[in-house]
């Protein structure tokens, strides 16, 4: 397993990434082009340009300097970028944080996930020091999953899948997006699409904000959602109330 990773940055007391509080890990490297993303920085993957390089023992001798805030439920979330594209890394990292007696989340849009090997193996052999995966669901229709990320959402609806099938506890997170992902029909299929697996432990409605379209100028990308409001308070209560019912 690969020791060292490209790293986009970290936070050290993350409150809304998994349970308790948590040290953060962004990975460097993203194959989605989520139109609201908040970190276009993160996308490019495989030079020491787009990000610092460290090794695991770096990463949980910094994590552990803040260990007595983690309470009994923190731990550490690794997120990106999309995590998985390291996925050698990541299993290095997560086996020696378990072996420190760490809580490990993996917060992951599982667009690379497929039952393919080599893929699958090392898929398999991370889950088992993963206590806990955040899984992103964008958009339950496929096309227009595409249109707002750049793929398909097949592959992600199968990683959900196969994690039910392990029983491995999963939070599911869903970003509204006013006029793109308020649709209750829509809503309501993702919400059926859950109710089919048996493991999800919450889910999380994220109300879409502009906070990170400065990097979006910096970086001379064209922003296509510019003028999209933030959802009203009625549409997060009303998404929070279909997705969270059985």
């Amino acid at each position: 397993m690969n020791s060292k990773g490209y790293i986009h940055s970290t936070e050290s007391f993350g409150s809304v990434d998994g349970p308790g509080i948590r040290f953060l890990i962004f990975l460097q490297g993203c194959h989605m082009r989520c139109r609201y993303c908040h970190n276009p920085d993160t996308w490019k993957l495989g030079s020491a340009q787009c990000g610092t390089i460290a090794t695991v023992d770096e990463l949980l001798d910094k994590a552990e300097r803040y260990r007595s805030y983690w309470g009994p439920d923190g731990g550490i979330t690794v997120s990106g970028g999309e995590a998985l594209l390291q996925i050698d890394f990541l299993i290095a990292l997560f086996e020696e944080a378990h072996r420190r007696g760490i809580h490990t989340c993996l917060d992951t849009a599982a667009q690379p996930f497929t039952r393919e090997e080599p893929f699958f193996a090392k898929f398999q052999r991370l889950m088992h020091s993963t206590d806990l995966v955040l899984l992103d669901i964008k958009h339950i229709d496929s096309e227009k999953h595409r249109w707002l990320t750049g793929h398909g959402n097949e592959h992600i609806l199968d990683c959900a899948r196969y994690l039910s099938e392990i029983e491995k506890p999963v939070w599911i997170r869903h970003v509204l997006v006013p006029g793109i992902t308020t649709d209750e029909e829509q809503l309501t299929q993702l919400r059926q699409t859950l109710n089919t697996l048996h493991n999800i432990q919450k889910v999380e409605v994220l109300p879409y904000h502009t906070l990170g379209t400065f990097k979006w100028d910096n970086l001379g990308i064209p922003y296509s959602l510019k003028d999209v409001p933030a959802p009203t308070a009625e549409q997060i209560s009303r998404a929070r109330e279909i997705l969270t019912s059985k």
